[in-house]
């Protein structure tokens, strides 16, 4: 399994700073399962978008799009069926669904949210927005909470819920570059309520109309934030420190664009090694205290937020 690992710690340290730096603070098992789950996510992401560890989206006509995610189903199913492979992608997707005890849905539910993608799928209100966030990132979520340990549908619930956070804070902090190759993840109604004509997100003029609704979506991610910090106290310590980890990084970025208002998107938001490292750091002590004092997440209400469905 060795090597399958260390080709999924090379892809995480090259396609996201973010996710590597969180990842180092897990034990050596857990380290490794996210690793070759991340390999395979990114992988997935890279085929369909027609890019590189995330960068250089090329152009795919529907068609094409549609054939290469078939394709990634084909090999995801034959490596979940236990098929033999020497793809270290597949491999390693393999050796973690069957060691982590994944249900298999979840893989394939993923592969779905790149058909969303693939399709041009409008988000016309925030639950259609959320249930893409649940396909590309929420069920990630769950499948890295089963790496770690969970069963419980509970926590399930709140490991979506960080997913769900990430994916709504990268669709604020990518808003202008997603336009321009066409992609609108947005709520429609809001950008209506806003006067921003969904085909014209990225023209200077409607900077303030869009900063105003990634206003709102990110006031969504904070909910989601909050609700997945209660997740925390039904982990295993160091386990625990690197999801708050994760967390305050996340949500940082989040905070960044929202401080830069209209001008967010002249440069991409990111949070600088040394601030990076601090909220890493402090996540340690707040990680240890919601394992200490938490109630768990089955004793507080998730508030009306989007649920996945639970089979």
């Amino acid at each position: 399994m060795r090597h399958l690992a260390d080709h999924g710690q090379e892809v995480i340290q090259r396609g996201s700073k973010s996710f590597a730096a969180a990842a180092r603070l897990f034990d050596p098992a857990t380290r490794d399962g996210a690793y070759m789950l991340y390999a395979w996510c990114r992988h997935c992401d890279d085929v369909t978008d027609d890019q590189e560890l995330g960068f250089g989206a090329g152009a795919l006509s529907v068609d094409e799009g549609r054939a290469r995610i078939e394709r990634l189903r084909e090999r995801t199913l034959s490596a979940l069926a236990g098929e033999p492979t020497d793809d270290p992608i597949f491999a390693g997707l393999q050796r973690v669904v069957a060691s982590a005890e994944i249900p298999h849905r979840y893989p394939l539910e993923h592969l779905d949210g790149f058909v969303m993608d693939v399709e041009g799928r409008e988000y016309r209100t925030l639950d259609d927005t959320l249930e893409y966030c649940y396909h590309v990132a929420g069920v990630v979520g769950v499948m890295m909470a089963y790496i770690m340990g969970v069963r419980d549908g509970p926590t399930l619930d709140r490991a979506t819920d960080l997913g769900l956070a990430f994916q709504l804070t990268n669709i604020c902090r990518d808003v202008i570059d997603d336009a321009e190759v066409g992609r609108v993840y947005l709520p429609a109604d809001w950008l209506d309520d806003a006067a921003v004509p969904a085909a014209e997100i990225a023209r200077p003029e409607h900077r303030r109309g869009v900063a105003e609704v990634v206003r709102r979506v990110l006031a969504e991610a904070d909910r989601y934030y909050a609700s997945a910090w209660l997740g925390i106290s039904q982990l295993p310590p160091r386990s625990a420190w690197a999801v708050a980890a994760a967390n305050a990084v996340y949500r940082d970025i989040g905070r960044l664009v929202l401080a830069h208002g209209p001008g967010a998107w002249d440069r991409r938001a990111s949070t600088g090694k040394v601030r990076k490292i601090a909220l890493v750091l402090g996540a340690g002590p707040r990680s240890w205290a919601a394992r200490r004092w938490g109630d768990g997440p089955a004793d507080e209400p998730r508030g009306g937020l989007w649920t996945r469905e639970r089979t």
